[in-house]
């Protein structure tokens, strides 16, 4: 080192020189500031600096930032796709839970509706819910969770507030088979609201319900309401059963037409059911308290018409149909209680305004005289006009 210091010593001393020299000129020259809008001047050796120092602390801060924007997307997140995969079981878990609760809240609003239209109904019902049906596109056959021990018996009507759904077929324990109103092998007697034509319901090879072995009738309209005409003895009278879709020949016997329906009930979604078990109006305690009420006014009415009518008997009548006209009670001058006509009032009628003069007193009145009385005469009344000045 020492060696090579004193072999180059008048060049490092004349490379020192220099760089000194330019050291102080870099001191002492300034160069206009371009990026300063106020157009300030800058030191050319600062200028020197930032160009020497710039580079290498740009590299060093991408370095940096590489180094971090690796730590945070890859090291630092190794146990995300863990994490998304318990979010995406959490989703799907909410999302369950989410349906049942739309399909609780449904369930709510149906059985609601049903127990509204229960407690107006005035038979007696049991609600019931579907569980299964048969299954076939040629039987229209459902099972409901209600059976004998629930007071279910065969040939039972079953129905919705929408409308009548079916019969019941087959009872067991716990359970029971419904036969649908659009099954072929199903009947029901019905009668078209407007034009009161009765036919029977059955079910066609389509799974419709229709009306059979109807006589072609030209005020049948699509549209027209059915009801249920209670002569089958399975369902009670009036009804909702559907309404009139429209009218086809009957391709067997000319003359006559069947009747297809558009069911009021929805038999494709039939979820809960009320199934009548006694036809006997069951009514609640306020229907009650007024049919009491109304029975007992109803019965003195007719207490007090048996009165009136045993007074009516007792009574003698103004007028005997029996009798001729001339021996009526009236012009029967033999019975003393129907005076024959009014006699003459005995004073003269001073009260009415703009009367005529009163007729003569009776001849015992004239006869009589103050005097007789011993009561002295009354001035103050002034005397009758006698009888010629009237004429």
């Amino acid at each position: 080192m020492e060696s090579f210091v004193v072999r180059y010593r008048n060049l490092l001393v004349l490379l020192a020189l220099l760089v000194a020299q330019i050291l102080g000129l870099a001191m002492q020259v300034r160069r206009a500031n371009t990026g300063q809008g106020d157009g300030q001047e800058v030191r050319l050796i600062r200028l020197w600096a930032n160009g020497i120092v710039s580079p290498p602390e740009k590299a060093l801060h991408n370095t940096g930032s590489g180094i971090s924007w690796i730590w945070n997307n890859y090291f630092y997140l190794r146990h995300v796709r863990e994490q998304n995969a318990d979010l995406q079981k959490t989703i799907d878990r909410l999302r369950l839970e989410q349906a049942a609760l739309l399909e609780d809240a449904k369930q709510g609003q149906r059985l609601q509706a049903l127990l509204n239209f229960q407690q107006k109904y005035i038979y007696k019902t049991v609600t019931a819910e579907v569980i299964g049906t048969s299954g076939t596109e040629q039987s229209r056959v459902f099972t409901i969770n209600k059976g004998k021990k629930d007071g279910i018996d065969r040939d039972m009507a079953v129905i919705t507030p929408d409308g009548i759904v079916g019969k019941v077929r087959d009872v067991f324990g716990h359970t029971a088979q419904v036969l649908a109103i659009n099954d072929q092998s199903s009947g029901a007697g019905v009668i078209m609201e407007s034009t009161r034509i009765r036919g029977v319901l059955r079910g066609n090879a389509q799974g419709r319900p229709e009306i059979v072995d109807v006589i072609s009738d030209q005020r049948i309209r699509p549209g027209d309401s059915v009801l249920t005409a209670g002569g089958d003895q399975i369902f009670p009278r009036g009804l909702p059963v559907g309404v009139v879709d429209k009218v086809v020949n009957d391709p067997e016997r000319d003359g006559f037409v069947d009747v297809v329906l558009k069911p009021a009930a929805h038999l494709d979604q039939l979820d809960e059911v009320l199934v009548i078990t006694a036809t006997e109006p069951q009514f609640s305690q306020e229907q009650q308290q007024d049919i009491a009420t109304s029975e007992t006014l109803k019965g003195a009415e007719a207490e007090k018409q048996k009165t009136s009518e045993g007074m009516a008997e007792k009574l003698p009548g103004l007028i005997d149909p029996k009798l001729p006209p001339d021996q009526q009670p009236l012009n029967d001058t033999s019975n003393p209680g129907f005076p024959s006509r009014p006699t003459a009032p005995l004073h003269p009628d001073r009260f009415t305004p703009a009367n005529t003069a009163p007729a003569a007193p009776p001849a015992q009145d004239l006869q009589s005289s103050p005097k007789t009385t011993g009561k002295p005469p009354d001035h103050s009344r002034p005397a009758p006009a006698p009888q010629g000045d009237k004429q």
